[in-house]
C-alpha cells in the first residue's frame, strides 16, 4: 500500500461503464454522481479501518510484549481483520459493479453493500468490547459509515426502474 492511495482502493473511473454517444456527455447523471460520492466516502472508512486494523496488531504486541501469545488468538485477530477488511472491499466493488445500469443489478448490490456497511460498523462497537479496537477509533470509523449511509440514501433514491423483470419477485 503506498503512501499515495492509503484506501487500497482504485480511482474512481468515470467512464468504466461508459455507453454515451457522441455528443451526450453533458447530460447529468444523478445515479453516477451519487456512486461516486460514496465510494470517495467509503476510501474514508477504508483508511480508517485499515489505520485500526493495525493498530490492532500494535496494542496486542505490547501487551504480549515478553509473552507468547496463544495461537488461538493470533489466529482469531487475523481472522476478524481478513473478515472486516474483506467486507470492506466488497462494498467499494459493490458500488462500482451497480453502474452497469441495470436496476435489478443496483438494487442487488444496494442490499449487500448495506448488509457489508452495517455489519462492519456493528462490529467496531464489538471489536471495542473485546479490546481489540480503541474506543476513539472504532467510532470514527461508525461515524464515517454514518456519512456513507446518508449518501447510499440519497443514491438508492436515484434509481430509475427499468422494463426487466425480477424473476425472484424481490425488486
Amino acid at each position: 500500500m503506498s503512501l499515495d492511495n492509503l484506501s487500497g482502493m482504485p480511482e474512481w473511473d468515470d467512464n468504466f461503464f461508459e455507453d454515451n454517444e457522441e455528443g451526450e456527455e453533458w447530460k447529468p447523471r444523478p445515479t453516477r454522481d451519487a456512486a461516486k460520492a460514496m465510494y470517495e466516502q467509503w476510501k474514508q472508512v477504508m483508511i480508517l479501518l485499515k489505520g485500526a486494523m493495525g493498530d490492532i496488531d500494535l496494542k496486542k504486541a505490547s501487551e504480549n510484549e515478553g509473552t507468547i501469545e496463544s495461537e488461538l488468538d493470533a489466529d482469531y485477530r487475523d481472522d476478524m481483520k481478513g473478515m472486516l477488511l474483506s467486507d470492506a472491499h466488497m462494498v467499494a466493488v459493490k458500488i462500482s459493479s451497480s453502474e452497469a445500469g441495470l436496476y435489478m443489478m443496483r438494487m442487488e448490490n444496494a442490499c449487500l453493500i448495506r448488509m457489508y456497511a452495517q455489519s462492519i460498523q456493528s462490529s467496531m462497537l464489538a471489536k471495542i468490547a473485546e479490546g481489540f479496537i480503541e474506543e476513539a477509533h472504532g467510532m470514527v470509523i461508525r461515524e464515517e459509515i454514518e456519512k456513507f449511509k446518508l449518501l447510499f440514501k440519497h443514491w438508492v433514491s436515484t434509481f430509475e426502474r427499468d422494463e426487466f423483470e425480477d424473476e425472484w419477485g424481490l425488486f
